[in-house]
């Protein structure tokens, strides 16, 4: 049986100076978000666990976040946070102690003040490299200004799977037809696949309601194919638009005219294929 997973979440103590991100209007993010908060929505979905996402760029949220995993049964694997730049990664890889819940990492490239100049560089190459060779997951955050820069990124770095979070964060005005034109470089490359998430949360035009959001993930499906494709929720920064349950049920209205097997890979088994989840399917 193909366990139901949500490919990603995220869990903070807030501090403000520690999530610059969290801008004044997203007042339902200013507080702490942990396992202990989210058990029940899972329950409620019938959602058999997670993977735990980072949220800053520190060692130290990596290690809490491998504790969290440590603790609750629930959270599958952590996407952790490590620098590319930095001489020292095997260093820095084993401050993490070989922890066999660390699948992959992330680095909020869309944050950068040229996320294209940042994914060019050569300094980070020995660093991908080796992270790749190891066997871990590389989640890709960009926008879709990037994602022509995000397919030359994913074609030099082959080795090992890489992650599109957010369907690439696409321009909803511009429509899905313009999106799948620009996804098109990166969904030609069979080492990546594509997180249907964040999707709720990305600027709408006015009107646009959640069943304008549909083409998106038909021109996903038809990018990627439902071997390629994983849900996440992005909870909690989800709750900015709609509750956890809303989040499901788009994604069920979403896949609903596919195979049941092709749903259960959406919805847990390509996560479990993915992030090496054991006893996933």
């Amino acid at each position: 049986m193909t366990l139901r997973i949500d490919a990603h979440q995220h869990f903070w103590h807030y501090q403000p100076q520690e999530y610059g991100w969290i801008s004044q209007q997203m007042t339902r993010l200013k507080r702490d978000f942990l396992p202990s908060h989210l058990a029940a929505e899972l329950a409620a979905q019938q959602i058999d666990g997670c993977v735990a996402v980072q949220a800053r760029q520190t060692l130290e949220e990596t290690h809490w976040l491998l504790s969290l995993a440590e603790r609750n049964p629930e959270i599958k694997a952590v996407v952790g946070w490590i620098d590319l730049q930095q001489p020292d990664l095997s260093a820095q890889l084993e401050t993490c102690g070989g922890n066999p819940l660390l699948r992959g990492f992330r680095h909020l490239i869309q944050d950068e003040a040229d996320p294209a100049e940042w994914m060019a560089q050569a300094a980070i190459k020995p660093a991908m490299q080796t992270l790749q060779q190891q066997g871990y997951v590389w989640d890709l955050l960009v926008t879709h200004r990037h994602l022509a820069e995000a397919a030359l990124f994913a074609a030099r770095f082959d080795r090992h799977q890489i992650v599109l979070d957010h369907l690439g964060k696409p321009d909803l005005a511009a429509g899905a037809k313009q999106w799948a034109k620009q996804i098109a470089p990166l969904a030609a490359l069979p080492h990546v696949s594509c997180k249907l998430s964040g999707l709720l949360t990305e600027p709408r035009p006015a009107g646009y309601g959640a069943n304008d959001l549909l083409p998106f993930v038909e021109a996903a499906l038809e990018a990627f194919g439902s071997e390629r494709i994983m849900v996440g929720s992005d909870w909690p920064v989800s709750l900015l638009d709609a509750e956890y349950q809303e989040s499901w049920q788009f994604v069920q209205q979403a896949v609903s005219p596919l195979t049941l097997s092709e749903q259960a890979a959406i919805t847990g088994g390509n996560a479990c294929r993915i992030y090496r989840l054991e006893d996933g399917i």
